[in-house]
């Protein structure tokens, strides 16, 4: 899997006496069935992962589990990272939210802190040494695995709005090197430049010759979205398509002259029907009106 976002760096978590950190681990581990029973028990009743089963949530929690022991063990959180991005993939789209990623991980630094106290309650010094070790790494821990989470929400976000953009602005071949482009909604200049985009391949792929862009649904524009408009225009012709603008309304057409745009460089119909009409016309299609048959 490809990653959009490598800005979380390789760390280390802090140094620590070894021997303490062996006894850490050890005891995390001669503890796992216990503590991963306690952190479920937690995690369900603040009501986290609510769209997943029971079973999922054992399965995710053994792994962080297991994941998060290793990572004190050798003072490396990459092999962390690595399965939070890919647990993060999984479970983004099922509707999990950031709040509740963060609250299962500060969860389980809780549930393996309340245990140490515990399990070291007879010797304070021995006790204050081993969360002097633990306290750092399970924070780091903490903001790695936010961190990766919140960097691939990001981009599952980005992945989304780009397939709303490509939905929201389709390229639609009618007959033979004869394409439409209809544009509803908001136009602004980053989908005035997808829109254009976008255009362009599909008059290379089609070897189009006429484009009918018709803004039938397009309520306003302002300068910079009318300069590019043009622009579309001209680009299309340099690509060998002639280009007829449909449904260009008249608060649209005062805005144009206003702004001192140059009409002169857009050839424009009334409405789609006419586009089309006059599309074809320039094609060398002969049109056929109702009832003449």
């Amino acid at each position: 899997m490809e990653h959009a976002a490598e800005s979380v760096p390789h760390v280390r978590l802090p140094e620590v006496d070894s021997r303490l950190l062996r006894e850490l681990v050890e005891y995390l581990r001669q503890r796992r069935t216990e503590l991963r029973q306690e952190w479920v028990r937690r995690i369900t009743d603040a009501q986290l992962l609510g769209v997943m089963t029971p079973e999922e949530i054992f399965l995710e929690v053994t792994a962080v589990y297991d994941n998060y022991v290793d990572a004190l063990e050798t003072g490396s959180v990459e092999t962390l990272q690595d399965y939070a991005r890919d647990l993060s993939e999984r479970i983004i789209r099922r509707g999990v939210e950031t709040h509740e990623v963060l609250g299962i991980v500060l969860l389980l630094r809780d549930v393996l802190a309340r245990s140490l106290f515990v399990h070291y309650q007879h010797d304070p010094d021995v006790l204050n040494r081993i969360l002097d070790a633990y306290e750092p790494a399970a924070n780091r821990i903490a903001v790695t695995v936010g961190v990766s989470f919140v960097e691939e929400r990001e981009r599952v976000i980005r992945e989304q709005q780009a397939a709303i953009r490509e939905l929201s602005t389709p390229v639609l071949q009618v007959r033979e090197r004869l394409v439409i482009l209809p544009i509803i909604g908001v136009l602004d200049s980053q989908r005035a430049r997808q829109l254009t985009e976008q255009l362009l391949m599909t008059i290379q792929a089609n070897r189009a010759k006429v484009v009918v862009i018709d803004i039938t649904g397009v309520a306003s524009i302002d300068m910079t979205v009318a300069n590019h408009l043009v622009q579309t225009v001209k680009a299309s012709r340099l690509m060998g398509a002639s280009a007829i603008i449909t449904g260009l309304s008249s608060e649209i057409a005062q805005t144009l002259v206003d702004l001192g745009v140059d009409l002169s460089m857009m050839k424009t119909v009334g409405d789609l029907q006419g586009g089309l009409e006059e599309a074809e016309r320039l094609l060398g299609y002969k049109v056929i009106q109702a009832g003449d048959e």
